[in-house]
């Protein structure tokens, strides 16, 4: 019986033409077979955002040994389910989302698109990972990272990951990362997140900004403070959203 390489899914919200989505290929390849469906267009923010109100269109972009890449019209988490359904021939061994410019710790893995690649393939049972960097610049440095994210992979793909659950990978700006760190999310919220748009005389049009306000900034477990100080931040995050301490209180309301 012909033994397979493993078959990995690559996806991201920066779209196909990303520097960070070539870095991660790159990274990855040397672990399996890879597939790349990612959006045709940037997608930033649109979480696990599906495409209901019109059809979605593949294109096959290039096909190599060991490497397949096709871009797609919908959305990260369409990528997925598109190409599990309509493009691979068995059920990936690993979905991977990235690498994306800007990091996703804390309430951002609840917007982010890289994170929707991530959480389609863990909802289905793929373990999954998403890796993204504190840095938005399109031609941000992503070497240091390149290590990380090829060892992380390959241990998921030795290991496996429990039911329901995913890893959040988080890579500070720095070309000297000290190392790994666990981490909890970090608790906290968005400040001052509209800006009026300054070309436009009508002041109802506003860009989304912000500032993230951690609410415990001092707490060395969480991945905004691993980030701030230097460390790659690895969060392993579920997907069952249930309340279960809740639970029991809840049912006393007599409702």
């Amino acid at each position: 019986m012909e033994n397979k390489r493993p078959l990995i899914l690559v996806s991201n919200d920066d779209g196909i033409m990303a520097k960070g989505i070539s870095e991660l290929i790159k990274f990855l390849r040397p672990l399996g077979e890879i597939v790349v469906m990612a959006p045709d267009a940037p997608r930033s923010g649109s979480g696990c955002a599906l495409t209901v109100t019109q059809p979605v269109h593949y294109q096959l972009l290039k096909k190599d040994v060991g490497l397949t890449v096709y871009k797609c019209s919908g959305t990260p988490a369409d990528c997925i389910k598109l190409a599990r359904n309509q493009i691979l021939d068995r059920e990936p061994d690993l979905v991977v989302g990235g690498i994306n410019h800007g990091d996703n710790s804390a309430t951002n893995v609840h917007y982010s698109g890289t994170m929707g690649v991530v959480i389609e393939g863990c909802l289905n049972g793929i373990p999954s990972i998403g890796f993204s960097i504190c840095d938005h610049a399109p031609g941000a440095d992503f070497d240091a990272a390149g290590p990380y994210v090829r060892k992380i992979a390959a241990m998921v793909l030795e290991k496996g990951l429990p039911s329901l659950t995913c890893l959040n990978v988080n890579f500070p700006n720095t070309p000297e990362l000290k190392g790994v760190k666990i981490c909890e999310q970090a608790k906290g919220h968005w400040s001052g997140e509209w800006q009026a748009c300054p070309r436009r005389d009508d002041t109802n049009y506003y860009w989304l900004t912000g500032e993230f306000i951690d609410h415990e900034p001092e707490n060395e477990k969480n991945d905004h403070w691993a980030l701030a100080n230097g460390y790659v931040a690895i969060t392993p995050t579920v997907v069952d959203m249930t309340a279960y301490h809740f639970m029991d209180e809840l049912k006393s309301w007599e409702l």
